[in-house]
């Protein structure tokens, strides 16, 4: 990546970006981020530039800098996104640490956080806007939809697919060919060995749907 990138949030994981982004000797421009206590501020000797809304530093995306949409709450991350595919033209960068494990076959979408000790197996499949957290194992053949989180430390066996949306807590287990539906929600720790209905929450070992009565 030639151009610097223009981090949007400056919290969590836009923190774990800037290591990233580092880790890659990417230049980091600057944070956008909406809590105005944080402007002005400096991160690593990265400074906080305004808000996200700032067309002052928007209308460097795309010709001068790149960009990515660093939080973990996906309605923000669409608004986000949308907002830069409308107003530049442009889909956020991937954050994807030196330290990750991936396989020269496996297919990886834009605006992708994955971060350290992450392991991408043969023909593994990771759409756009996917949160994948330090030390997953995502083994071969796994089929990601858009904006899926996954937990540190979880493991995806093979053939799973997953649709959009969907969430993995830290330190599950999804075994070989389950399918993992819309907006599908695995408690942390969990062991999953058959298919999670769209919308549903499971949990446990093995996992079992949770009512939401």
């Amino acid at each position: 990546m030639e151009k610097p990138v223009i981090i949007f949030g400056a919290k969590g994981i836009g923190k774990a970006a800037l290591e990233i982004f580092k880790s890659n000797r990417v230049v980091v421009y600057g944070f956008l981020e909406d809590d105005a206590e944080m402007h002005g501020q400096e991160i690593d000797d990265v400074t906080v530039l305004g808000k996200t809304d700032d067309h002052g530093f928007i209308k460097l995306i795309g010709q001068k800098t790149e960009a990515f949409v660093a939080t973990d709450d996906n309605a923000l991350r669409k608004r986000q996104v949308k907002m830069l595919m409308d107003t530049r033209k442009v889909m956020p960068t991937n954050a994807i640490h030196d330290a990750a494990i991936i396989s020269n076959s496996a297919v990886i979408g834009h605006g992708n956080f994955i971060n350290a000790r992450v392991t991408l197996g043969a023909n593994a499949v990771i759409g756009q806007h996917c949160l994948i957290h330090t030390g997953a194992t995502i083994e071969h053949e796994v089929k990601m939809g858009d904006f899926v989180q996954v937990g540190a430390g979880t493991t995806i066996n093979s053939g799973v697919e997953i649709a959009n949306e969907a969430f993995i807590g830290s330190g599950s287990l999804i075994v070989a060919g389950v399918k993992i539906g819309k907006k599908a929600r695995i408690g942390a720790g969990s062991v999953v060995i058959a298919d999670v209905a769209d919308g549903k929450t499971v949990f446990g070992n093995p996992a079992t749907v949770i009512d939401s009565k």
